[in-house]
Order: C-alpha cells, then structure tokens, then sequence
C-alpha cells in the first residue's frame, strides 16, 4: 500500500465531527443535561469504520476484514477485554458502601479544620482501589457537600479537592481502564508504569495537599461530619492495592479482591447471594462500551495503518518534534488532543496507542515511559475539561443536593491536574536519565 497517505486519517475526522460536533450541539445548544454524553460512542465508530472501509478500492472487502481482524486478533486487545471484564466484576462486587466506610472513618478520626484535605486523600485512596474518577466522584462528592455544609469551607474547594484525588487513582490504579489500555496497549507490566507514574503523581500530589491545607487554615468553620462505617468491607480494596504495587499478576489480584469481597460481603449480610451475582453481571457490563470501543478502535486503526495514514501523521510529528523528550511531549500532546476531542481517557488512550507505540521505537520511548506518559496526560485533560464525565457528574450531583456550583468555580479549584502536567513537564526535560533509573 502507499504511505503517508493523510486521506487515510479521515475516519478519525468523521469520528470527532459525529462525536465532539454533536456532543457541543446537545450540550450547549440544544442545553441538554449530560448532553454530550448521550451521543452514542459505539455508533459513532461504527459510522469511521464505515467511512475506512469505502476507502482503498483497490483492496477488496474481504481483505479489509482481514486487516481489522489481525488488529482486534492482538494478544494485548484480547488481554485488555479480559482484564476490562474482570475489573468490572469486582467493582461489582464490593459495591459503594466499602469506599464510603473508608471516606467516613478518616473524616471520624480528624479535625474539622483538616476536612478538605482528608477529603483528597480519601478521594486518592478510593479511586486507586476502585479504579475509576468517575465513580470515585458520584461516590464522594455527597459527602463533599456534607462537609463543606457542615463545616463552613466552600463547595467549589471540596468538590475540586475529590475531582483532584480522583484523578490521582485514575492515573495510577491497577485496575483504572486507563492503566489497562495503556500497558496493553505499549506492552509493559503495570507495576514498571506504576513506579514510572508514581514518581511524577507523588509530587504534584503532596504540593496539591499543602494548598488544600493553607487554604483550609484560612477558612471559618462551622461543625463537623458524622457518619457510620464498616472497616471490614475496606479489606478487598486493601488486597488488590498491596497485591498491585507488589507485582502479583492483574488476573490473581482481582481474583483475590472478588473472592474476598464476596465472602465479607456475604457474611456480613452486607448482600445476599443472589445480589452478589446481580452485582458481577451489572459490574460486568458496565465494562460493555470500554470493552467495544476498543475492539472497534483496533478494527479502524488497523485499516488507518495499512492505508498509510499513520506513517503520515509519525511524519508531521517527527517534523516538530525531535529527540527522546520531544517524542515524549508530543505523545503527550497527541493523547491530549484525543482527549479534548472525544472527552474521555480510556478512549483516548486506545486511539492513540497505534501511534504512540511507532513513536516509542522512532524516539526511543521505553514502554513503561510511553504508557506512563499516555495515561498522565491524558489524565491531566480529563481531569479540567468542562464537558468531561468527572466534572459534569461532580456538578449534577452537587446541584442535586442542593449546592449550585458550575464547571466554572470549580476550575480555579483544580490544583493537581494543574500540578501534575508541570510534574509532568518538569519529569521530561529536566529529570535525568540516570536519575529516574535509580
């Protein structure tokens, strides 16, 4: 086939006009709640496929099946689904209630006047063991807006404190579907991209909390938040956390968490049996979309591939960005771009993987590098976009109780998104090699 073919990228343009075009037409002109959400992702795919396979005439139809077979046939796309399916079911099982017994056990055993700041920590730790910002938010934003009720510090301050600390698990969570599609996606083990992130997140998360804290010490308070918990049902977090950061395969550390997590829920009389299993299927599918946008993106990229349209991009990059840190900014840049364009990471990440894994052999891009930085960026746009599930599930279920804020007072709020880019940046052009090394 002929390459550096730019016509060939114009299955990704169709994508983006259906998918951001809409999505900014529902939500802001037509004003409909969640607006750019209701445009169905899958569908919007489906309609780029279409458009890659009226390409190339000279390649016969059955061929161009071919060609996206071997894509979605990847040994790291199958990984990917498995491991999508699996982190489902365990969210399934251990439910809401084991992250709301963390929240309210470490808010019971501080001052009032450290509320905010224990609400990002929380934030941190439950999106790690969770594995998702968006849930970590629905979860934890009610209780934002109980302390900043109760306590008298401003909605804005503990709603962007838990957007932060969601971010924070979302980028480093073993079980994040970020983490997933980045390391199968560049081919490295999780624990190597844990350890790469976790020394950029690190500092921007510790500088976050000094704010949230001078902030705090500023605030008039009014009262503190009480609530009743269960430390049992923290247990299955705790395990695939530790078992995670240890190395221990994905597949036995989830495994370990939906055991564990089924036998404390059971005996406690948390759940019964049959909503245990009610709770694996609804966790299992709600990895549905995930799971068929990434097939459907390796059925699309694998017909950009073979038309020439990445060699064409790899080209335009490579023309603006030189050496190993240009390389690295520019696959940060790209993810962002992807980001913006279709307002969620995971997708993002899986768009970009193809191209980002030519650019880690053209700059000489570690795997766990590129993964790290794929998943970094692509967090730090997630995280500020207005139009993002994380801000616009933190505004509704903020104005549901009662607490009227916008994406607007709570952008000035967003310190760690902000923080974690200039770690970001600072990590890349400034960090020796030999430094990260050791």
């Amino acid at each position: 086939m002929n390459k550096s073919n730019y016509k060939a990228l114009l299955p990704i343009g169709v994508f983006l006009l259906l998918y951001l075009g809409l999505g900014i037409l529902f939500e802001y002109g037509l004003k409909i709640e969640m607006g750019f959400y209701s445009i169905p992702i899958v569908v919007a795919f489906m309609a780029a496929i279409l458009v890659a396979c009226l390409q190339n005439p000279k390649l016969g139809f059955e061929e161009k099946l071919e060609v996206m077979a071997r894509g979605v046939g990847d040994k790291n796309i199958i990984t990917m689904l498995l491991i999508f399916m699996t982190a489902g079911i365990f969210v399934g099982v251990v439910g809401r209630s084991s992250a709301e017994s963390v929240a309210y056990f470490m808010l019971s055993l501080i001052p009032a006047r450290f509320a905010v700041a224990v609400l990002f920590v929380v934030s941190c730790f439950v999106s790690t063991a969770m594995g998702t910002s968006v849930g970590t938010i629905s979860l934890i934003t009610p209780i934002a807006v109980a302390v900043s009720q109760a306590s008298g510090f401003s909605a804005p301050l503990c709603i962007g404190a838990v957007m932060g600390g969601a971010m924070f698990g979302d980028n480093l969570s073993f079980i994040s579907d970020t983490t997933i599609a980045a390391c199968n996606g560049q081919g490295c083990a999780m624990k190597d991209k844990f350890r790469e992130n976790f020394a950029i997140a690190l500092p921007a998360a510790l500088v976050t909390l000094a704010l949230i804290l001078l902030l705090s010490f500023r605030a008039e308070l009014a009262g503190a938040v009480e609530h009743e918990y269960d430390l049992v049902q923290v247990i299955p977090y705790v395990l695939v956390l530790i078992g995670g950061i240890a190395g221990v395969n994905v597949f036995l550390v989830l495994l370990a968490g939906i055991v564990s997590g089924a036998v404390i829920m059971l005996s406690t009389g948390a759940a019964t049996g049959l909503a245990l299993l009610a709770g694996m299927g609804s966790g299992a599918a709600g990895m549905f979309e995930t799971s068929m946008v990434a097939i459907l993106v390796s059925a699309m990229c694998a017909l950009i591939r073979e038309y020439g349209g990445f060699d064409a991009l790899l080209g335009a990059i490579r023309r603006v960005f030189r050496g190993n840190k240009g390389g690295q900014l520019g696959m940060g840049l790209l993810v962002g771009l992807m980001d913006i364009s279709t307002a969620n990471n995971t997708v993002a990440i899986v768009m970009a993987n193809p191209i980002a894994k030519q650019m880690a052999v053209d700059y000489e891009i570690s795997p766990r590098k590129a993964a790290s930085v794929l998943d970094t960026f692509s967090c730090v746009f997630q995280g500020v976009i207005p139009y993002g599930a994380q801000m616009l599930v933190a505004i509704t279920v903020a104005n549901e109780l009662g607490c009227g804020v916008s994406a607007f007072d709570i952008l000035p709020n967003l310190f760690y998104p902000a923080l974690l880019l200039l770690s970001s940046l600072v990590f890349i052009f400034f960090v020796p090699e030999r430094s990260r090394k050791k």
